[in-house]
């Protein structure tokens, strides 16, 4: 090989060595010698952000419900309003304050209306009461018996009618002074109390249909009916005219 030939490949060498370092030079990040502009918070600035705008807490509902949205609405405009603080208040606690005021409030429009309605009329109406077996059979000398046993016969319930001309048959014996009344007497303490022997008969036959027909609960009809009722009347008239 020639020595021209050498000295060119040399020079090509070292070309190719400067080339590439000048290549990496361009490629390294320059270092910043710029100074820093430091910047300090300031020991509370949290409570800048401690408000309820910026409570981004998920709670166990999904979210704030409508209830607590217009409760948060009302006591915000509050707290602007009079200048005080409301970012204590807890609005899930307040939401149940209003669901039990609103139970409250409904509770009390149902007493009112049923204190109101015909359903609690047994309570305040003579009328509506004196249907009650026990308010008739404990308050004999109070009740409307005649219309009792129009209204029984009425609806085509003579059992029922045959217990009320019993009762009015009592009630009239009590007001002649021929026996002493009480709800818990049975009808042999009446009996032995009648002293004269024609009412004591009658009533004796009167006691019979009462019991067969009440106590029995023997189907009876209109017809059976009112062939008892001539024995109860006629013992009621003898009582009033004895």
């Amino acid at each position: 090989m020639s020595k021209s030939k050498l000295r060119h490949i040399s020079t090509s060498i070292v070309a190719s060595f400067y080339a590439s370092i000048l290549w990496a030079q361009d490629n390294v990040v320059k270092r910043d010698s710029s100074n820093l502009d430091v910047t300090y918070f300031k020991d509370n600035f949290k409570d800048n952000y401690s408000g309820n705008d910026f409570n981004y807490s998920i709670n166990d509902t999904g979210g704030i419900n409508l209830i607590q949205r217009i409760l948060r609405s009302f006591f915000t405009w509050l707290g602007d309003t009079f200048g005080f603080d409301i970012d204590w208040l807890d609005y899930q606690t307040l939401e149940y304050i209003v669901y039990g005021l609103l139970g409250v409030i409904v509770l009390y429009l149902l007493i009112k209306f049923l204190l109101q309605s015909p359903i609690s009329s047994v309570f305040k109406n003579e009328d509506k009461a004196i249907e009650g077996f026990t308010y008739v059979e404990e308050n004999i000398e109070q009740v409307d018996f005649d219309k009792l046993i129009k209204k029984a016969i009425k609806q085509n319930n003579f059992r029922l009618a045959t217990r009320y001309m019993y009762l009015k048959t009592l009630k009239v014996l009590a007001s002649k002074q021929t026996i002493e009344w009480h709800y818990d007497k049975t009808n042999s303490d009446y009996l032995n109390e009648i002293k004269d022997s024609k009412l004591k008969s009658l009533f004796k036959r009167v006691s019979y249909i009462y019991d067969y027909v009440w106590y029995g609960e023997f189907p009876i009809d209109e017809v059976s009916f009112n062939k008892n009722k001539d024995d109860f009347n006629q013992l009621i008239k003898t009582t009033k005219h004895g």
